[in-house]
């Protein structure tokens, strides 16, 4: 089983100059914790999340989202993606053909793979970190 299997392809995007209340607003509007960052060129330039929100200072986006940027390919293994979120500390990968986002794949996208009875190998252990 791979990313393209169990990402949610109906992808929300912020832009870096996005207040933090608006993001905080979008969140809980959407019901979703964390979301790439788009820059003009639509190119990924970060990723924000509820714990940014919490733990750091700043009035918009930019200030506050996470500028190292994890990603993966479509035919990522599940099980690869879940050693990247357990070694990092993430709770989300974008995935990318190429340049373009194509989805993404959450710790819930995993969870939901499983409850639906889906073969999903892992030998990894997720944390809540």
């Amino acid at each position: 089983m791979n990313a393209k299997d169990i990402m949610t392809r109906d992808i929300i995007t912020v832009t870096p100059n996005m207040s933090v209340k608006k993001l905080a607003m979008l969140l809980i509007k959407s019901q979703i914790s964390g979301a790439p960052v788009s820059g003009k060129n639509g190119k990924i330039v970060g990723v924000v999340s509820e714990a940014d929100i919490v733990a750091k200072k700043g009035r918009d986006v930019r200030a506050i989202m996470s500028k190292k940027v994890i990603s993966i390919a479509e035919e990522t293994s599940v099980e690869q993606i879940a050693r990247l979120m357990t070694t990092h500390g993430i709770k989300r990968l974008p995935v990318m053909r190429g340049d373009d986002i194509v989805g993404i794949v959450s710790r819930a996208d995993i969870v939901n793979a499983v409850a639906l009875g889906t073969h999903v190998a892992l030998h990894t252990p997720v944390y809540d970190l």
